[in-house]
């Protein structure tokens, strides 16, 4: 291999290029943040439709007003009585004490809950950018730097997840993802870095079980280098299989209800995942602890395959319905009038044919991340670590093949990849020089950067579409704040929406509601389709029988047209189309320019 190609060491990541990188990061989410404050912080105000930001500000403020830590009924949503969430407190926590920490030096409510929408993302967004940039420097060489916080800063602002009121858990998932897969990559099989990476992993599939399929990457990684490498990288894996065990077992004493620790639960923390924290977190650590097994391949092989045995045997056995699909118990209704139009639950092939263009936005930019790390891989021989990030990315591109969602995590762990990838290329091309490096360089850069692969997407839909949607900038959908008000004035009441505004109407109005695009409620969203589809007669006798106070509906919403669509002769087909039936009484419209439309039932 010619000088020109041959890469160069992985950097030293001291204290002192830690704080460097730090640095820069909080530098980066600063500047981001200070964008934000010049165009008015509008996230705050109007959403977008992030109903799960949404409903959690409504569950941490009832938990600031004393529901309980163990109690994660949303009783303001679904049928009499609410319905339990999946969410976790290790969210709730630390944004609460952000908004009780502004509120202590003097913030209003208002600007303590702003405050706080605002910093955690933002603290979220830096520890994120500092992540990918440590792992680059582990990785690559000094030429990769600039690619890691270029591609990573663009790359996390783009994926919406970490503007000002995005505080959802998928967020700080990502963030633990990346902390798991720095310190698998930190080239040496070191007890703390097991440690650290075991806690990671379990704190985020305490957090919520989308993290799953990466978490089992990383821990069939501690197992497959413990096995090739034995007892050199025996101490990762004991300390990966023992903080994961450990810190489940803390997480689960600290989150779950007493009387809940005998119910297993497959979309949130339960005896579940405390079983196979104990059978394949504890046997990993504990083959790796044993010196017959750890010393012989033979020993090593037999030791893996009979823990892997063992947990595959004990979720078949006691959880055996945690094997199917998370949807598997969604009543058809809820599948056919909803989960199969939400944008971020579609699998690739139906965006292939529905809306091919926007592919480019979530595809390209992992699978040329993954090219990139093998081609590496092949050429160069580098350490291990990168071939745990190669496993994660292609675990990744699977999971947004199954439902686009997984895009969140596939594209900031494919810039890892690119950034020393393009770091090599950038070497490349100041040893040869000349114009044709520099156009290389030009379009490694491009490649690499996910929003010019949007921006192409975009472009492309424009150009290849037959009936372009026409702008109309006059249409709301109803999520900003302001939409609510003339709702939010009226005496606390029930109200009859679509889905999407369920979360809304909670965090902007006293108000309780029926519908919300959450698999646990599928009673109240159920009553809530049925009441808007049925005529409006016999929807009179179905809001009487649940005490239904108002009707609000957003005829510029997407719910709105979807569902007058399907059932024109319906109650919401009506109003939108400005039937009001006499049993209702218009209470706001385009009388006072409300982008809501507010009906009283009589």
């Amino acid at each position: 291999m010619s000088r020109a190609h041959a890469p160069a060491a992985p950097l030293p990541a001291g204290p002192g290029t830690r704080t460097i990188d730090l640095a820069i990061a909080v530098l980066v989410a600063a500047a981001v943040v200070a964008f934000h404050a010049v165009t008015g912080f509008p996230g705050l105000e109007d959403n977008g439709g992030d109903n799960d930001s949404l409903l959690r500000l409504v569950q941490i403020r009832a938990l600031m007003d004393g529901q309980g830590w163990f109690d994660l009924q949303q009783y303001r949503m679904g049928l009499e009585g609410g319905f339990p969430l999946h969410w976790s407190r290790l969210v709730d926590l630390p944004i609460a004490l952000l908004i009780m920490a502004a509120g202590g030096v003097g913030l209003p409510a208002a600007g303590a809950e702003a405050f706080a929408l605002t910093a955690w993302p933002a603290l979220l967004y830096a520890a994120a950018l500092f992540l990918i940039v440590d792992t680059v420097r582990r990785l690559g060489s000094e030429a990769a730097i600039l690619p890691a916080i270029v591609l990573g800063a663009a790359a996390l602002y783009f994926t919406g997840e970490f503007e000002p009121g995005a505080i959802d858990h998928h967020n700080i998932q990502l963030v633990l993802v990346l902390a798991m897969l720095n310190r698998l990559a930190a080239g040496d099989g070191e007890v703390a870095n097991g440690l650290a990476a075991g806690a990671f992993a379990a704190l985020s599939i305490a957090i919520g079980m989308e993290t799953a399929p990466y978490v089992a990457v990383a821990g069939a990684a501690a197992a497959i280098l413990f096995l090739v490498y034995g007892s050199r990288r025996a101490p990762l894996a004991q300390g990966f299989g023992f903080a994961f065990f450990v810190m489940t077992g803390l997480a689960f004493l600290g989150l779950v209800h007493p009387g809940a620790w005998s119910r297993a639960s497959c979309d949130a923390l339960s005896v579940f995942q405390l079983a196979v924290a104990a059978t394949g977190g504890l046997g990993l650590a504990a083959i790796a602890a044993i010196p017959a097994l750890r010393e012989r391949p033979a020993g090593r092989v037999a030791g893996l395959a009979a823990i892997g045995l063992l947990t595959i045997g004990v979720v078949a056995l006691a959880f055996p319905q945690c094997l199917g699909s998370p949807y598997a118990d969604l009543d058809p209704r809820m599948r056919e009038l909803w989960l199969d139009h939400v944008t971020e639950a579609q699998p690739l092939f139906t965006l292939l044919s529905a809306k091919p263009f926007i592919v480019l936005s979530y595809y390209v930019t992992p699978l040329l991340g993954l090219a990139v790390a093998l081609l590496i891989l092949l050429r160069d021989r580098r350490p291990a670590g990168l071939t745990v990030v190669a496993a994660m990315i292609a675990v990744a591109f699977l999971v947004s093949a199954w439902q686009v969602r997984g895009s969140t995590f596939a594209i900031p762990l494919a810039v890892i990849a690119l950034a020393v990838g393009l770091g090599q290329l950038r070497a490349w091309a100041a040893v040869r020089g000349g114009g044709l490096a520099s156009l290389a360089l030009v379009g490694g850069w491009l490649a690499a950067t996910n929003a010019a692969w949007a921006l192409a997407g975009g472009l492309a839909g424009t150009a290849f579409s037959a009936q372009p949607p026409a702008a109309d900038e006059t249409v709301s959908s109803c999520y900003a704040r302001a939409d609510h008000a003339a709702l939010a004035a009226l005496s606390a009441g029930t109200v009859l929406a679509v889905s999407n505004l369920g979360a809304a109407i909670l965090a902007n109005t006293d108000h309780r509601v029926f519908a919300g695009p959450y698999h646990r409620n599928q009673a109240g969203n159920l009553f809530a389709l049925a009441a808007q589809m049925a005529p409006a007669e016999t929807a009179r006798g179905l809001l009487g029988a649940h005490g239904v106070d108002y009707v609000a509906i957003c005829p510029g919403n997407t719910e709105t047209a979807f569902l007058a669509d399907r059932s024109p002769d319906g109650l919401l087909a009506g109003l939108a189309a400005g039937r009001v039936p006499d049993w209702l009484a218009p209470l706001s419209g385009a009388a006072d320019e409300s982008a809501l439309l507010v009906f009283a039932v009589k």
